[in-house]
């Protein structure tokens, strides 16, 4: 009998230190997990496709400008969007283009030999 509870006394402290470890590992992933996941829980992410016009404020002209949401696109050529700003740069005309998703303001980067020229416009977005 001295053996069997030897036995069953190291079974349970095997066990206690077990849950003990486990405790100790779970708690800081579960941690990580919960902080990771509280900007997506407070951000409403956009979906689909939107237009936006555009307007140059020296000139007074107007455009638009489609965003896709679900594809990371803008006009068709891959964007990177993400919660303050939304860049591309048009396969057509080479240029960089930067809109600012709080203000509006999009900065488009002309390259050139000279070392490139920026434009300033203004975009409406939906609030």
């Amino acid at each position: 009998m001295g053996v069997i509870t030897m036995y069953a006394s190291a079974y349970k402290k095997g066990r206690r230190l077990a849950a003990m470890v486990a405790r100790k590992l779970l708690c800081p992933a579960v941690l990580a997990a919960v902080v990771a996941a509280i900007p997506a829980i407070g951000a409403k992410a956009q979906k689909g496709e939107t237009a936006v016009s555009c307007t140059n404020p020296y000139s007074g002209a107007t455009w638009q400008i489609r965003i896709d949401y679900d594809r990371s696109t803008v006009d068709s050529n891959p964007a990177r969007i993400n919660e303050a700003t939304i860049s591309w740069r048009d396969a057509k005309d080479g240029w960089n283009y930067k809109l600012d998703r709080k203000s509006g303001k999009l900065t488009v980067t002309l390259a050139s030999a000279t070392g490139g020229n920026f434009l300033y416009d203004q975009c409406k977005l939906e609030n």
